[in-house]
């Protein structure tokens, strides 16, 4: 039997997937990950000048673009890795502490 830490599983051997093996596919689009971050973007429409360096630089597609345009943050899927912060030469994204 296989015993894990703070669940009710007992499961034989042969139950477990093998590791490594992907299953099927997957997007951060299907998984809301926005609740792993401790920090958070915000964006200041005044400053942004819709350059979209930011946009191909979120690992998690949380830019969305409208008629070439950037909106406001998916703070469903932001995972808060700062990318989008570091990449923007205007001043456009500050960083915060998140309050849950």
């Amino acid at each position: 039997m296989i015993y894990v830490k703070d669940a009710n599983l007992n499961l034989n051997w042969n139950e477990v997937n093998i590791g490594g093996n992907i299953y099927g596919g997957g997007t951060s689009l299907e998984v809301n990950t926005g609740d792993w971050r401790l920090l958070i973007p915000a964006w200041i429409e005044d400053k942004c000048k819709h350059c979209m360096l930011c946009f191909p630089v979120c690992a998690d597609s949380s830019i969305p673009v409208t008629n070439e345009k950037r909106e406001d943050f998916d703070f469903k899927h932001c995972k808060g890795c700062g990318v989008c912060f570091k990449v923007c030469p205007f001043g456009a994204i500050t960083w915060e502490k998140e309050d849950k």
